[in-house]
Parts: C-alpha cells; sequence; structure tokens
C-alpha cells in the first residue's frame, strides 16, 4: 500500500482487519504501522495513538454491527426479533472476533460518533425489548441482562470454554429461548 494513500480511514480499516486476526488485545500501533507500510511515527499523521485508533475501531464496529442486527430483526418482533438478534451478534462476533471485542467497551463521553455508535446499537436492542412491552428503566435492566447473556456466552465459546460434546448452537438457542420467557414475565 503506497504511503501517499494512505488515510485515517485506510488505518482504521487495516486495523480493523488485523485485530481480527490476531486478536484487539494483541493490537498495536507497530503491528498496524508494519500493516500498511510505514515507520511507526509516520502512524501518528493519521492517528493520535494506540487509545484512538481502538476507539475508532469501536466505532467502526458498533456501526457494522448494528446494521447487521437492523438487518436482521427487521419486520420481526418478540421472540423471533430476539433470536434473530442473538443470531446476529453471534455471527458477527464469529466472523469478525477482533472487532467484537472492541463492541464491548463504553462508549467516550467525549467523542460524538463514539456516542452515536454504541446508540445506535442499544437502539436496536431497546426496539426489540420494545416488542416484550419493555420500555424507560425496565428496558435498561432487560437489555443489560441481554447484552451480559449474549456476550457471556459468546466470550466463552471464543475461549474454548465449551468443551462438553453437547451441541453448542442447541445451548445457544436454549439460552435464547430462557430469555424469551423472562422477559415475558419481565418484573
Amino acid at each position: 500500500m503506497p504511503r501517499a494513500g494512505l488515510t485515517p480511514a485506510i488505518v482504521v480499516e487495516q486495523a480493523a482487519q488485523l485485530a481480527d486476526e490476531i486478536g484487539l488485545d494483541r493490537l498495536t500501533l507497530a503491528g498496524v504501522a508494519q500493516r500498511v507500510g510505514v515507520a511507526l511515527p509516520s502512524l501518528y499523521k493519521h492517528v493520535r495513538g494506540a487509545d484512538a485508533l481502538h476507539q475508532q475501531l469501536a466505532v467502526r464496529a458498533l456501526e457494522e454491527l448494528t446494521t447487521e442486527a437492523t438487518t436482521a430483526v427487521a419486520g420481526r418482533a418478540g421472540r423471533q426479533a430476539l433470536h434473530a438478534l442473538a443470531a446476529a451478534f453471534r455471527t458477527y462476533a464469529q466472523r469478525r472476533p477482533g472487532r467484537y471485542a472492541a463492541t464491548v467497551r463504553a462508549p467516550d463521553p467525549t467523542d460524538p460518533a463514539h456516542i452515536a455508535a454504541a446508540e445506535g446499537a442499544v437502539n436496536i436492542i431497546y426496539a426489540v425489548l420494545d416488542g416484550y412491552g419493555l420500555s424507560g428503566e425496565r428496558a435498561v435492566d432487560a437489555a443489560r441482562c441481554l447484552r451480559s447473556a449474549l456476550h457471556g456466552f459468546i466470550a466463552l465459546h471464543a475461549a474454548g470454554g465449551f468443551g462438553l460434546p453437547q451441541n453448542v448452537d442447541r445451548s445457544y438457542e436454549r439460552m435464547i429461548d430462557a430469555l424469551d420467557r423472562a422477559l415475558t414475565t419481565w418484573p
């Protein structure tokens, strides 16, 4: 990749690809600089530092995840929407593991793009919860429960935490069915 064509967007895209390949926790500016073919000091012309790069990657990943989840739940409500949302989250996490890891970061309150991307992601969750008649504080509690369950399962599976021979996909579906029952009777 020629230096002259390097832009912040290309740096973030290459960082996203690298994070998917090696893991977000192993992503470094030096690795990104090597990938795009520039010296590390030259990379600072395109990104302020490692934290800024991670933040930009989080924005990109949240936007991608929101788009995929929105498409998945379109025209669905209740149990069907919940299963579609859960499938979209899991599929994204499996296909883009480094990017998915960036989505769990709370948004920086000083970054409007990060806030907007996080709001987009949570709004699709709230839309699904609205199908259960949940809004306000009840929806916040339910969203935290749902997000924790989805992320916990996804993270455990990715880390090899399910060693028993039973079908992991079936377990995921049963967890979503249990969440459906919980949301239907949410206190």
